[in-house]
Order: C-alpha cells, then structure tokens, then sequence
C-alpha cells in the first residue's frame, strides 16, 4: 500500500517541534505569571458531553469514535426498524464517545465534577490537541493544539481585563504585534431585538461571524436565507457599518439601545473593560471594538474575544469570551466562567512568515564527535557524558569512515560544531573543535569547551 497521512494532519520534524515547544514554552510561562494552574483532560469524553454545546455546525464537525463489537449488530437490537435510519438518528445507536472538539467543554464537564473541591475562582491552563471534521485549507488542520486559559466561580469583569494582558503579554514576548479584537454578546442580543429578530439570534450570530470571511452582502444574503426579512435587514446594516474609534462606536451604539436594558448592560461592560485598559496601558497590542464579531459557538454569554496578527492576512490566532452557563448543562448553577485561546499552529504559520523565531530555538552547543577507531571512542564516550551533563548535546558519529563523509553527515543535520578527539587531544586533555559554519577551528582544554561554544 501507498503510505499516506489523513487530510487536515501533519508530520512534524525536528525543527518544526523545536519551533512549536518556543511557542508552548513562551505561552506556558506567560500562564504561569498570571497564576493560571495546569491541567490535562482524556483526548476522547462521551459523545453526550459535546454534543448540543457548540450549535448544530460544531456539532457536525465532532468526530464520532464507533462503539468497538459488532456496533451494527447492537444497534439492530436497539432499533430494529432499519426503514427509520439516516446518520444522524443512528448515531446515538452506534457510537457513545467522541475526541474532543475544543478544551472548554472538557473543563467545565471536570468543574462540573470536581467543583466541591476546588478553590474559586478556579484558574487553569490546558495545553493539548483537539479534533474537527473541517475542510483543511492553510492554517486550518483536523487535528491541532489548543492553548487555553480560563477562570470559573467568579462574574468580576477584571478577569476579562486581565485576560486581555494576558494576551498583550504573550504576544509580545513572542514579538507579534496584533489587534486583540472585543465585542459582547449581550450588545449582540440587544441588537437582535432592536431589528425584530429575538427568534433568529443564532442564526443572525452565525451568519455575522463570517463577515471577514464572505463580506457583506453574503452576510445579509444568508441571513434573508434563514428567513430574517429585509425590513429587519435595513436596521442590521448601519449597525453592521457602523464606524469610528472605540468610544465614538460605544456612543452610538448607546444612541441606538437606548431602550433595551440588556443592550446597556452590554455598553456598560464594554466601557469598564476599555476604561481599565487604557488606565493600565497595553505593551504592543490594540484593543479594537468590533461589533460584527459574533464568535459563533453557542455557550458565550458576555465578553468575547478574537486577536489577529497585523501585517498578515491568516484569520484569528486568538479567541475567546465568557460562558455564564457552560456549567448548568452539567447540573452545576452559579458556575460563571470565561476563557482565552491561543491557536498554536497559525501562531506558528505567522512566525514563519515573518521570520519571528529567534536563532537559539536550535540547539546550538550541539557537538559532533567524529570518530577515529574503538578506542578514541570510549575516550570520546566519557567526553561526551561529562558535557551532556552540562546540557551540552553530543553525539558520537557511529562508524570510523572518511573525515568527508562525517563532515557531510554533520552538515546535513546542520549540526553546529564538530570535535577531534583523537590520539594527541587524548593525551594533551584537549579538544579540537571546529564551528562549521564560520570554519574557526581551535584546539583547547576541556574546561574551556562552554566557553567556546
């Protein structure tokens, strides 16, 4: 057979993974400055958990693991009125877990069970792969990591503002400049009953999340589609238009809610998480007011959160927002929560762009020492256990060949510096070493080797 790899996966090499653990290192630690704790979840929950949490797109995109047996044989006993099957009502029949789809629903199911024990508010980061059935396309896998941060058991809003340093912090370290873009689903509802269209908010939420994707007049196309008329449409677009800075749009819109109380209470958070920031001051990011972002998944109830890099055109590589009642689903009242993400392969895909990895993601104290018989190597063998433990890399090359042919398999694998520990070096207590790149090649004592390096 042919050897192949799913769509939307990837193999990744050597370099990429040491790309990929700068990303998760700079993230971890910026976690670990905001006293969020670590936590991991099974890669697969039952099918039940996920389902009904993300809206009926998100729901299509979960992988179903089938029920190991002869699943068809059980389900024939359950239903045997095959007349009545299509694939979605013989789903619950054939399968009962799932891989996971995101990390917020697997954290608010443990919350959920465990939230007698905990200390609120609950801060924990998640670091770990998730699964879509998606169409893959650039910067879009079926398999990829996400990179969480949230907080349950408590409404305060200096949360939100913290998450939004949280993100500045992160992504300044990582020397990306981004617009870390904010809206609330509270204005969202308001605006829904502001155009008469209570009864189609999800629809109206979905189909405005894809502004950047399809423009406007897909946008409106596909709401009159799920039978939001034009009268209704008329009223949405000066909204959807609507321009200025973050104050000017807050002023407006306070204008246009005057009379809905839950589109003030929307203002009202949105100025005191502006208000706190602008005291506080970010490092190198831009918080933008962007009211057509909608953030499609069903569970988020206030503040809601996208960043996207500036000087490239990727889509989101951050999102978030808070869910007041992921929790109740799983009989656990009065657990509010929000939470940020950070998407670690479009990170990933902007760095490379823009030539943001720094040199030392490499190894570069790593050494080659080249071999020279059975006997230079147990010398070079006692060598290299004293440096490996001084966290210098070594390695020995494993056949005594031509000089050529080690110098080629040192450059190939881009190893750094190659070492001679021959005869002479071996009585001497010396080591010649050579730095392949700049040719500088220098005999000296063994404790001067880090030095060099």
């Amino acid at each position: 057979m042919k050897p192949g790899i799913p769509k939307g996966t990837r193999d990744f090499t050597s370099k990429e993974l040491q790309k990929r653990r700068y990303i998760i290192q700079t993230l971890q630690s910026n976690f670990e400055k905001f006293c969020f704790q670590s936590l991991e979840t099974p890669s697969f929950e039952n099918l039940d958990t996920l389902t009904g949490k993300y809206g009926e797109e998100g729901d299509r995109l979960i992988f179903k693991i089938l029920n190991s047996g002869d699943y068809l044989a059980e389900a024939k006993k359950k239903n045997p009125d095959m007349s009545q099957w299509n694939s979605k009502s013989i789903t619950r029949f054939i399968s009962e877990k799932a891989l996971r789809y995101d990390l917020t629903v697997p954290f608010a199911r443990y919350v959920a069970m465990n939230h007698g024990q905990l200390t609120l508010p609950f801060k924990r980061y998640q670091i770990q792969p998730v699964w879509r059935a998606d169409r893959p396309q650039k910067g879009r896998y079926r398999e990829f990591y996400q990179c969480d941060a949230d907080i349950v058991g408590s409404n305060s809003l200096w949360h939100e503002v913290n998450l939004i340093l949280l993100y500045d912090s992160a992504f300044s370290d990582l020397n990306i400049p981004v617009e870390i873009h904010i809206n609330n689903r509270k204005l969202l509802t308001a605006i829904a009953q502001y155009a008469s269209i209570e009864d189609k908010l999800i629809d109206f939420t979905v189909a405005l999340d894809k502004l950047d994707k399809i423009g406007l007049d897909k946008v409106l196309e596909e709401m009159a589609s799920k039978g939001i008329g034009q009268n209704s449409l008329q009223k949405l677009i000066p909204i959807i238009e609507l321009t200025g800075n973050f104050e000017e749009k807050i002023s407006k819109l306070k204008d246009i809610l005057l009379d809905l109380e839950i589109g003030q209470d929307g203002i009202n958070e949105m100025e005191f998480i502006y208000n706190q920031i602008k005291e506080i001051e970010l490092k190198s990011s831009e918080l933008i007011f962007n009211l057509t972002l909608a953030r499609g998944l069903d569970y988020y109830t206030g503040t809601i959160y996208e960043v996207k890099a500036k000087n490239i055109s990727l889509g989101s590589i951050g999102g978030g927002g808070r869910y007041d009642n992921l929790t109740g689903i799983f009989g656990v009242k009065n657990m509010p929560g929000v939470g940020i993400s950070f998407g670690l392969d479009r990170i990933y895909l902007v760095m490379d762009e823009l030539n943001l990895f720094p040199s030392d993601t490499l190894q570069q104290k790593q050494i080659l020492f080249f071999n020279f018989g059975d006997r230079e190597c147990v010398h070079a063998l006692k060598l290299i256990q004293e440096l490996r433990n001084k966290n210098i890399a070594c390695d020995l090359y494993p056949e005594k060949s031509k000089l050529q042919k080690q110098f080629t398999y040192a450059e190939k694998k881009e190893i750094p510096f190659v070492a001679f520990y021959g005869e002479d070096e071996i009585n001497s207590k010396t080591l010649t070493l050579k730095n392949i790149k700049t040719g500088e090649q220098k005999n000296l004592p063994i404790a001067e080797v880090e030095d060099f390096l």
